[in-house]
C-alpha cells in the first residue's frame, strides 16, 4: 500500500491553509461534467498502485446560496443611508458619492437611486447641485434605528461576554473583534459606546504592543449554549436521559442531550452504516465549549465534537448566524479551532454550509435558515427589514415571519 504523491500534495494544500488562501472560492466554485448541484471536492484516501483517488461529493444548497444575492440590494440600501444620515444636512451631492464609495461602486449606488424613489428622493437642478437625500417616508422609519440600537445593547454586551468566554484566555485581539463587528451587529464606535460604557465586563490591555480586549469577570449563567438552551426549551435535556433506547431517523437526526440538529442536502443520500456512524457521534458525550479548550487532548473524539460545538456557538452569536472564512479564521488560535478547518466544516455538512456565492466565503449555520430565510431575527434585523420593505418587494425580503439577509 502507498500513497498517491500527487494527490497527498493537493490534499495538504487544501486541508492546511485554506482559509489563508482564500481556498473556498476555488475548492467550491467548479461544478464537475457540468451538473449543477454539487461538486468535488478532494479527501484523502490510501490508494495502491496507479488507482486514483477516490472523490467525495459536497451537495450545494441553492436556498443558502441564494442568501448571498438576496442581501446584495439592501446591503447598498442600508449603506446609502447611513452615508446620507451622516452627512451635516442630512443630504449628499451626488457628485460627492465616488469619493465616500469609490469609482466602481459609484455607479451601483445611482442605480439603487434611480430604482427606489420611495426611499431616495433626488433635489437640485439648473444652477444647484443634484443631491440625494431620504424622502419623509423613509426619514420617518429611519428615526426608528435609536430605539432598535438600543434594544440590541444588552444583547450585545452580552453576546460579546460570551465571544471572550469562548477563548482560552477570556481575551481576543481588538482587531479580531474589530473585523467580525458588523456580524455581530456591534456599532462602529463600540470601543466607545460599550468597552468603556461597562468597565465591569470588558478592559483593554496592552499585550507586546497589540491591544486585546479582556473579559473582566466569568459569569456562569453565561456559559451555557445556544444549542443548550434550545435543548432546553425543547424538554429534550430533561426527558431524554434516562430514556430507553431510540431509534436514529434517516435524516440523522437524535432526540439526544448531546446531539446536533442535522440538515442534509435534497441530493445526499446516506446509507445504513453512515446513519449508524451519525447515531454513535450523536450519542457522544463531549465538554462544553465554555471549558478551556487547553485540558483537552486534540485527538479525543470528544474533544473534536467538543470543537463542532465551539463553530455553533460562535455562529450562533452572530446576528446572521454566518460568518466569512476570514473572520472564522481570526479564532483560530484563541479558540484552538482544528488545523484543517475546512474538512471539519465539510464533514459536518448537515450542521454548517459553505457557499462560495458573493466577494467572499462564507459558512452558514443550516439550522438557523428556513429555506433562504432566517428564522429569528434581533431588533436590529427587524429595523432593516422594515427600512428594506421601502422598495416594495415584500415577498423577496419576507418582513414579518422570517428576516432578510443584509450586511452593512
Amino acid at each position: 500500500m502507498q500513497r498517491s504523491s500527487m494527490f497527498w500534495r493537493r490534499y495538504r494544500y487544501l486541508g492546511s491553509s485554506f482559509f489563508d488562501r482564500r481556498m473556498i472560492c476555488e475548492a467550491l466554485g467548479t461544478t464537475p461534467l457540468g451538473k449543477p448541484g454539487y461538486i468535488w471536492v478532494p479527501v484523502m484516501h490510501i490508494t495502491s498502485g496507479g488507482r486514483r483517488p477516490k472523490k467525495k461529493i459536497y451537495h450545494r444548497v441553492s436556498e443558502l446560496d441564494r442568501v448571498m444575492d438576496l442581501q446584495k440590494k439592501p446591503s447598498l440600501i442600508l449603506q446609502l443611508k447611513s452615508i446620507i444620515q451622516a452627512q451635516r444636512n442630512q443630504s449628499l451631492r451626488l457628485r460627492d458619492l465616488e469619493k465616500e464609495v469609490g469609482f466602481v461602486q459609484k455607479w451601483n449606488f445611482m442605480a439603487v437611486i434611480e430604482k427606489y424613489p420611495t426611499i431616495f428622493h433626488v433635489s437640485g437642478g439648473n444652477r444647484a447641485p443634484p443631491m440625494v437625500m431620504l424622502t419623509e417616508k423613509a426619514k420617518k422609519i429611519a428615526a426608528e434605528e435609536v430605539d432598535a440600537r438600543e434594544k440590541m445593547e444588552p444583547i450585545l454586551v452580552k453576546n460579546l461576554r460570551k465571544l471572550l468566554m469562548l477563548s482560552v484566555d477570556c481575551c481576543l485581539p481588538l482587531e479580531t473583534v474589530d473585523l467580525v463587528k458588523s456580524s455581530m451587529g456591534l456599532p462602529c464606535d463600540f470601543k466607545r459606546s460599550l468597552i468603556s460604557t461597562y468597565p465591569e465586563y470588558f478592559s483593554v490591555k496592552d499585550v507586546r504592543g497589540r491591544e486585546y480586549l479582556q473579559l473582566e469577570n466569568w459569569d456562569s449563567s453565561l456559559a451555557v449554549t445556544a444549542r443548550e438552551e434550545r435543548l432546553a426549551h425543547e424538554g429534550i435535556l430533561i426527558s431524554t436521559r434516562c430514556s430507553t433506547k431510540v431509534r436514529i431517523s434517516k435524516d440523522g437526526n437524535f432526540p439526544g442531550p448531546f446531539a446536533f440538529r442535522l440538515s442534509f442536502p435534497a441530493g445526499f443520500r446516506p446509507n445504513k452504516g453512515y446513519l449508524e456512524q451519525i447515531q454513535r457521534w450523536q450519542k457522544m458525550e463531549f465538554p462544553s465549549p465554555y471549558l478551556n479548550a487547553r485540558r483537552f487532548e486534540p485527538k479525543d473524539p470528544k474533544a473534536r465534537k467538543r470543537m463542532v460545538a465551539v463553530l455553533h456557538e460562535l455562529l450562533s452569536l452572530t446576528v446572521e448566524k454566518r460568518m466569512t472564512a476570514a473572520q472564522l479564521d481570526a479564532f483560530h488560535s484563541e479558540y484552538r479551532l482544528p488545523a484543517k478547518l475546512l474538512l471539519c466544516l465539510i464533514k459536518h455538512h448537515g450542521i454548517f454550509y459553505i457557499t462560495n456565492k458573493g466577494a467572499k466565503g462564507t459558512v452558514f449555520l443550516k439550522e438557523a435558515y428556513d429555506g433562504s430565510y432566517l428564522i429569528d431575527k434581533c431588533p436590529l434585523l427587524a429595523f432593516w427589514d422594515k427600512f428594506v420593505a421601502l422598495t416594495g418587494r415584500r415577498d423577496e425580503y419576507r418582513v414579518g415571519q422570517h428576516s432578510s439577509q443584509i450586511v452593512i
